[in-house]
């Protein structure tokens, strides 16, 4: 036994840079992904998608792929095993792609309609390709439009809020600004594909997956094959992105199936392609924004109508005019949430659900105020800060959204810029620079973890996070370290299995703060048990947290992170091309934990808004329902080349609700920054972009030469 010495008095882990703890093991390639864990006897599944986008299965032929070398099963609708999706799991209802091969429906091409699953992947893709699957096909719509024939008003109360007089407020304005937005289909595109692989190990069910909650998945499965809790584990040691889009899914239910039929491991690996309809994106959005002000920019109306698309067989709903019932205040305001049912894959979440399509929207429209006015963007914005929620009327937690403006208008050289557009000019491209405001919500949700003191002087934590990316095992880490009063290297941290007990999700901008609650709970717990003088016995000590019951007593608040970015741009009149030339970002999002990963999180975000505002664009044909070039050669992304010089930083911005001061990071770098760069290409060429991306045709067509304001938009 060890003696146990007391706390070595080491403190201030947390807010100092620390190298990933599993960075070794990735670039040496020993962190092993979910379609990398070796097993004896693995079989390999490939899915088999529909080619129409709605009708019934009329015929799966089979026979010819079950002779073909190698293949083992082909699983569909009519003998695979059934399952109960009748249930709502931590995030609610799956989405109906999980009911794979229970009835002959198809919803929208791309929907799974069979399973070949052979000794070889190779085999199993040869097979799968030759099955043959025949249809009785029906017509189809998958055409998006705002405000066509069938769009509604969910039924829930997020849907649509209002107060005062809209249409009174608005005649009353001295100054108004009527725009209407629109953002595409949009793909999360995560660099590691979503596998799966499944046994029965001892009656009991294992998982190996690439997910964002391992319990979340693991509760899930159980319910759908009917089993108990304790007797499915699912486990997910290192991820490589996921972005929304790794949650319960069609690959892990047909690995559980085949595994079940052949009593044998099976891998199911999803191909780039197949991501584009079975694991959720982001829907094309529609924004009017209505703003109404007195001639010193001050507000008096806002509204938001905002609309998205859903499939057939769920409600999926973005919510892209949340944002403004956080950031600005009228005597009157409305936002609305509509949906239209097509035969789609329904959406799901996308980094910044709501956030990221709206403020584009309602910052563009600030801008477009701000010209109107006369009025510098940051000064309009200054004009309009609420003291409290202006919908909710709840207090902030914190709100320092001006105090982001001032250090980044300061390290931008904002006071230089002369406001006119179309008046700088390198060469051939006119500059020009933008603004907008971030800021995403601030969530905790219960967890439980577990921390021992080992025989050998050391600590482990475990707990059910994911690590998607994001540092998250090292952060919590230096939580657990300052928590114990002990160096972080002597700390370890265990995530992603199930059997660890619940967790909040890697989502939401809500993880590390959920979690590092739980772990610091624990670590406290277990500084109690420890008697200086003690021993430690060769099991260890291990104390446990459950943070339902501190969750549940926080006082209502409006709690966000917030941000302001910065673009400039280079326009080419010639060709139409938009360069974005350098960028800046300052938040104010909690307490940082970790800066050198939480650097990387704002840049990772803040390139997947220069990507939303320039490139990424998913085409779906009419005609056939399916995609256009499904893959990253048709499907664009930024890439190194697109990408400047990005700076980030944060003010002091501490949470005093949280043991931690932790508020959240994942998602607020990709809000606002498409608006910063559209409104920097308004400054350079006087011509408004309202409809994302900003093409070259786009630009070419509006025409990038310089305007007078309120000039042409396109």
């Amino acid at each position: 036994m060890t003696t146990v010495t007391g706390p070595t008095a080491v403190t201030g882990a947390v807010g100092t840079a620390h190298t990933r703890l599993e960075g070794v093991d990735k670039v040496t390639g020993a962190a092993r992904y979910a379609a990398e864990v070796p097993f004896a006897e693995l079989a390999h599944g490939w899915l088999v998608l529909s080619t129409v986008a709605r009708g019934r299965i009329s015929a799966v032929e089979a026979d010819p792929v079950l002779a073909m070398p190698g293949v083992l099963t082909v699983l569909h609708h009519a003998n695979a095993p059934r399952i109960q999706v009748d249930f709502a799991g931590l995030l609610g209802r799956p989405d109906p792609v999980v009911e794979v091969f229970q009835h002959d429906r198809v919803p929208y091409f791309g929907w799974p309609v069979a399973l070949v699953v052979a000794e070889t992947s190779e085999q199993a893709r040869e097979a799968a390709e030759a099955l043959v699957v025949r249809y009785v096909e029906e017509p189809h719509d998958v055409e998006f439009l705002a405000g066509r024939p069938g769009t509604y008003t969910p039924d829930n109360p997020e849907a649509a809020v209002e107060k005062g007089d809209i249409e009174g407020s608005l005649a009353a304005s001295a100054v108004r600004v009527d725009a209407r937005y629109t953002t595409p289909e949009e793909h999360h595109s995560a660099m590691e594909p979503h596998a799966a692989t499944a046994r029965w190990d001892g009656g009991r069910l294992e998982v190996f997956d690439s997910n964002q909650g391992s319990r979340w998945v693991a509760d899930d499965l159980a319910r759908l094959f009917s089993l108990d809790a304790a007797s499915v584990r699912v486990r997910s040691d290192h991820i490589g992105g996921a972005f929304g889009a790794k949650g319960v899914r069609p690959h892990q239910v047909c690995a559980v199936m085949a595994a079940t039929v052949l009593h044998r491991p099976v891998r199911v690996v999803l191909t780039r392609r197949q991501t584009f309809s079975l694991i959720g994106y982001r829907s094309p959005t529609a924004h009017e924004v209505r703003l109404g002000a007195d001639a010193d920019g001050r507000l008096r109306a806002f509204e938001h109508e905002t609309q998205n698309l859903t499939s057939t067989v769920s409600e999926f709903v973005e919510y892209s005019a949340n944002v403004g019932r956080v950031m600005y205040d009228a005597e009157a305001h409305r936002t609305v949430h509509q949906v239209v049912a097509l035969d789609v894959p329904t959406p799901t979440w996308m980094r910044a659900p709501g956030e990221a399509p709206g403020s584009f929207a309602v910052e563009s429209a600030l801008d477009e105020l701000a010209e109107k006015c006369g009025l510098d963007p940051i000064e309009l914005r200054a004009r309009n800060e609420p003291v409290v929620g202006p919908v909710s009327g709840l207090p902030f937690s914190t709100r320092d959204v001006l105090g982001c403006f001032r250090e980044g208008a300061r390290r931008f050289g904002w006071a230089d810029r002369d406001p006119r557009p179309g008046v700088r000019r390198d060469g051939r491209w006119l500059l020009g620079t933008g603004t907008a405001a971030s800021t995403y919500p601030s969530g905790v949700l219960p967890s439980t973890a577990a921390v021992t003191a080992e025989a050998d002087g050391t600590f482990t934590v475990r707990i059910s996070a994911a690590d998607v990316g994001t540092g998250a095992r090292t952060a919590l880490a230096l939580v657990a370290a300052d928590a114990l009063e002990v160096a972080s290297d002597r700390v370890q941290v265990h995530i992603g299995d199930s059997d660890f007990g619940s967790a909040w999700v890697a989502g939401g901008s809500a993880g590390t703060r959920s979690w590092a609650w739980a772990v610091m709970a624990a670590a406290r717990e277990l500084r109690e048990q420890l008697v200086p003088g003690g021993s430690i016995p060769p099991e260890g000590i291990t104390a446990r947290s459950d943070t339902a019951e501190l969750v549940g007593a926080l006082a209502k608040k409006e709690r966000h992170s917030f941000g302001a970015q910065f673009a400039e741009v280079a326009v080419d009149v010639t060709t139409g091309e938009v360069r974005v030339r350098r960028m800046l970002g300052i938040f104010a999002a909690g307490r940082i934990v970790n800066p050198l990963t939480a650097r990387s999180q704002f840049i990772g975000g803040m390139t997947w808004g220069i990507s939303m505002a320039l490139h990424e664009e998913a085409v779906r044909d009419p005609a056939s329902g399916g995609h256009v070039a499904p893959d990253l050669a048709g499907y664009h992304i930024a890439a190194n080349a697109d990408v400047p010089l990005i700076e980030v930083d944060w003010v002091d911005d501490p949470d005093p609700d949280d043991p931690v001061g932790i508020k959240g990071i994942g998602e607020i770098g990709i809000v606002g920054a498409a608006a910063a760069i559209a409104n920097a290409v308004w400054h350079a060429t006087g011509v408004r972009h309202r409809h994302l991306p900003i093409r070259p045709d786009r630009v070419l067509a509006a025409g990038a030469v310089p305007g007078p304001p309120g000039g042409p938009s396109a």
